[in-house]
């Protein structure tokens, strides 16, 4: 039997075909901390009066220090939590205009390791939606980037502090140890957070290089320092020569990096022309993180100036709302821009160009193509209208909600473009474009029978001129490739032992473009039982 998985097996099984689907399906009446539809509630309580005033001095000098004090998350109390304010623009510009509404990081386990929020979190990451009149940018991306790689979940909550209503925040999972463990296996490997220190110089002797944008700039870690946080103690000492490969030894590149997952972020990015990110000219807001199997992971970050709140490639004038929804499919790599490697490098591999523009289409066709983005906003406005209608200590006036929906608006005076506006004119674009109406191979068939010890693995395609085989030996191995042969009945074969490819997705190369199955992979794959 094949077995279509996202994940590891869970409780409910539907038979079609030869296949089963395998769904997680919670228990009845449980609500996951950070279910799209749960508007969770954080209450926060100080002992010093002068709270505002001590969180506000660690945050200028720089420093994570967190004060201590109780929260209340959907009515369950932990004592000894830790506070700090978090946030770069959205901290010190909003200071700045003496907005009460800041945002929070919050750590339950501060001073009490055992302490857990539902679901085994322990941290809360609270942002008050910066430049997003529509309180709909971060929580939509990161809904969409689950459905294809490893990545945070977000959601709302209404925050308190000493009783006091500051509003409705995002509420986003934290890359930490939980997101670590669930899609790695453990948190045993090196975290690194790849956003500039901009308060930090570059040493003198380093060379030239822009931002955290994986350039190589020597085997010295201070050049590295001012664009790279560590968040294990050896992260440079492994990011280092993981760069190096990157820039000068491309055959050795998907041994130390997963690049399927790379593809997919770059797909996101760029489908939903954000550039607050590694596409754009901050070349900020991801982590990386290297497994135990020595292979790095890229992870999103930072969501909310998605869907085109952000206007800049760094490469010339800021994009016009004209623009915006035409931002080219191969943005620095038909520049051949040496100053974004990760993409360069990557895309001057014929099958790994495919593969991202099939990704492309991926999340177009589930997402954007009948207007099913539409349903999923409808939905959380409707949800979030009264809340954000009654905030005390909204950035933004409340008409803005819908007019920045529909349309660009002036956002204290910045122009952010309309949600609706952008998205149905980036499908637009996208759907139309000579590459992604390019004709795919076709695959059928597809998928293993067991022989003895070893698994023989088939799958037919007509027009293809190679068929891959992506195979692993269990999940959170690393994945290896191999080429299918093609037989004499149409179709394309191959058989391994079963202890290396218990887990499989198919690719279908054609001369111009691919086709892969599962469509969703490596995120979903088959599984050999």
């Amino acid at each position: 039997m094949l077995i279509l998985s996202a994940t590891p097996p869970t409780r409910l099984c539907y038979l079609v075909l030869s296949y089963c689907l395998l769904v997680f399906a919670p228990p009845a009446g449980a609500q996951e901390l950070y279910d799209l539809d749960h508007i969770v509630e954080v209450k926060v309580k100080f002992e010093q009066a002068d709270w505002d005033d001590q969180l506000d001095r660690r945050k200028r000098a720089g420093k994570d220090a967190r004060l201590e004090g109780t929260v209340w998350v959907d009515g369950e109390k932990f004592a000894g939590a830790g506070i700090r304010y978090k946030g770069n623009s959205s901290y010190f510009g909003v200071r700045l205009q003496e907005f009460k509404k800041l945002p929070f990081n919050i750590k339950v386990n501060y001073t009490d390791k055992k302490h857990k929020l539902p679901g085994g979190y322990t941290s809360l990451k609270l942002s008050n939606v910066f430049r997003d009149p529509t309180y709909l940018r971060e929580v939509l991306t990161y809904d969409i980037a689950a459905k294809y790689m490893p990545s945070p979940r977000a959601n709302f909550a209404k925050v308190y502090v000493n009783d006091e209503y500051l509003g409705l925040y995002n509420l986003t999972q934290s890359v930490d140890d939980d997101l670590l463990d669930k899609f790695f296996g453990n948190d045993d490997g090196t975290l690194v957070k790849c956003d500039p220190n901009h308060n930090l110089a570059k040493p003198s002797q380093c060379p030239e290089s822009d931002k955290a944008s994986l350039q190589y700039l020597g085997p010295d870690s201070l050049c590295y320092y001012p664009n790279y946080e560590p968040k294990s103690k050896d992260g440079l000492s492994k990011l280092i020569p993981f760069i190096e490969t990157l820039n000068h030894d491309l055959e050795a590149l998907d041994s130390v990096l997963n690049i399927d997952e790379t593809l997919w972020m770059f797909a996101l990015n760029n489908t939903l022309v954000n550039l607050d990110s590694y596409l754009g000219r901050l070349c900020n807001n991801y982590y990386m993180y290297r497994d135990t199997f020595g292979v790095w992971h890229p992870i999103v970050w930072d969501m909310n100036l998605s869907f085109g709140g952000f206007r800049y490639t760094g490469l010339g004038q800021p994009l016009t709302d004209e623009k915006l929804p035409k931002l080219s499919m191969f943005l620095h790599y038909k520049e051949q821009n040496d100053r974004r490697p990760l993409i360069t490098q990557l895309l001057r591999n014929e099958l790994y160009r495919k593969i991202y523009v099939a990704h492309i289409r991926t999340i177009v066709e589930e997402n954007f193509a009948e207007g099913q983005y539409l349903k999923k906003a409808e939905a959380i406005r409707k949800q979030i209208r009264e809340e954000v209608k009654n905030e005390p200590y909204r950035l933004y006036d409340f008409e803005l909600f819908d007019k920045n929906f529909e349309e660009s608006a002036d956002v204290n005076g910045s122009q952010i473009i309309g949600f609706k506006q952008l998205m149905e004119q980036r499908t637009k674009y996208l759907t139309e474009h000579i590459v992604y109406n390019l004709e795919r191979p076709e695959l059928a068939d597809a998928g293993h029978e067991l022989t003895g010890d070893n698994v023989l693995f088939k799958a037919k395609s007509a027009g293809a001129r190679t068929v891959w085989l992506y195979h692993r030996a269990d999940t959170f191995h690393p994945w290896k490739r191999v080429a299918l042969r093609q037989t004499e009945d149409g179709f394309w074969s191959l058989e391994l032992p079963t202890e290396l490819a218990r887990e499989y997705y198919f690719v279908a190369e054609g001369e111009k473009a691919a086709r892969i199955y599962p469509e969703r992979a490596s995120k979903e794959y088959l599984t050999v039982k």
